[in-house]
C-alpha cells in the first residue's frame, strides 16, 4: 500500500483544473482521473446538456466539478468565460477535430478549423491562465499531441501540422514559463478507442495494421491515459516540463 507520503506527490486537492474536449472520450477519462485525484474540474465542450451529463456522473461518484461551455474555436467565447471561472492551477488542453483527404482536395476552412482547434486555441487559452498562474508561481500547462507529430501520415496533413505545432508550442512555452515554476508538457496518445478513431475502429485493414505497429497489440481504453494526465498535473512532476510522454502501447519504440 503507498506511503502517505507517496500518494501525496499525485494528490491535487485544492487545485482547479480546466479540461476542454471533456465530453466524452479522453477528455472525460482524464477529467474523472484528475477528479479522483482531488482536483476541483471544470469540463469545457460545445454542448452544455452533454457536459451536464458527465458532470452529474462525476458528482454521483462525490467529485467536484463545474462546467464551461464554449467553443474553443471561439475567441469572444473563451475571452468571455474562462477569466469568470476563477484561477485556474492545471490546464489541460484536449479538443480536438480531424480533417482528412487528400491535400489537393482540402480546402482552407477545414484547414483552419484543425488548426484553430489544436494549436491557436493552446495559444489563447494560454494567453488566458498562464499570468495567474505565474503570479501565483505554480502552474501546469498539458496539451494532447499525438504519434502524428512524429510519424508521418497521408491524408491528414491539417492535424499533423496541428499537432507538430503544439508540440514545439509546448516546448517553447515550457521554457519561458520554467522560472516561475509553471510546468508544460504533451501527452501522445497512440491508437485508443473512441468516437473521433470510430472509422479506423470499422476498419478491420487498419486494425491489423494496429496489431502490427503496436507492441500491445490492441488499440487503449481512455481510463488508460488518465494515469499520465494526474502525473503531469501533480507535484509528481514539478522537475518535468518540455517534454512529450507518449501513452501509446510502444508504438514509437517498434522500427516495423
Amino acid at each position: 500500500m503507498p506511503s502517505p507520503q507517496h500518494a501525496a506527490l499525485f494528490d491535487l486537492t485544492g487545485r482547479v483544473a480546466l479540461v476542454t474536449g471533456a465530453s466524452r472520450g479522453l477528455g472525460a477519462a482524464m477529467a474523472r482521473g484528475l477528479a479522483r485525484a482531488g482536483a476541483e474540474v471544470i469540463l469545457n465542450g460545445r454542448d452544455q446538456a452533454t457536459l451536464e451529463a458527465q458532470a452529474d456522473a462525476l458528482r454521483a461518484e462525490g467529485l467536484a466539478c463545474r462546467t464551461a461551455a464554449f467553443d474553443v474555436r471561439d475567441l469572444a467565447a473563451m475571452e468571455r468565460v474562462v477569466p469568470a471561472l476563477g484561477p485556474i492551477d492545471i490546464l489541460l488542453h484536449n479538443a480536438g477535430n480531424q480533417y482528412r483527404g487528400p491535400v489537393e482536395t482540402l480546402t482552407e476552412e477545414g484547414w483552419a478549423s484543425v488548426l484553430d482547434t489544436h494549436l491557436t486555441a493552446l495559444f489563447r487559452l494560454s494567453k488566458l491562465v498562464v499570468p495567474g498562474m505565474k503570479e501565483r508561481r505554480r502552474g501546469k500547462v498539458i496539451a494532447i499531441g499525438s504519434l502524428a507529430s512524429e510519424l508521418g501520415r497521408g491524408t491528414i496533413t491539417p492535424y499533423s501540422a496541428a499537432k507538430g505545432g503544439l508540440k514545439m508550442f509546448i516546448r517553447a512555452l515550457a521554457v519561458e514559463l520554467g522560472p516561475h515554476n509553471v510546468q508544460c508538457n504533451a501527452i501522445g496518445p497512440g491508437w485508443f478507442d473512441t468516437d473521433m478513431n470510430k472509422a479506423l475502429l470499422d476498419n478491420p485493414e487498419w486494425l491489423a495494421t494496429v496489431k502490427r505497429r503496436c507492441p500491445a497489440g490492441r488499440y487503449a481504453q481512455p481510463e488508460e491515459i488518465a494515469g499520465t494526465a494526474v502525473f503531469l498535473a501533480s507535484g509528481a512532476s514539478d522537475f518535468v516540463s518540455g517534454q512529450l510522454i507518449f501513452v501509446d502501447g510502444g508504438v514509437t519504440a517498434n522500427m516495423m
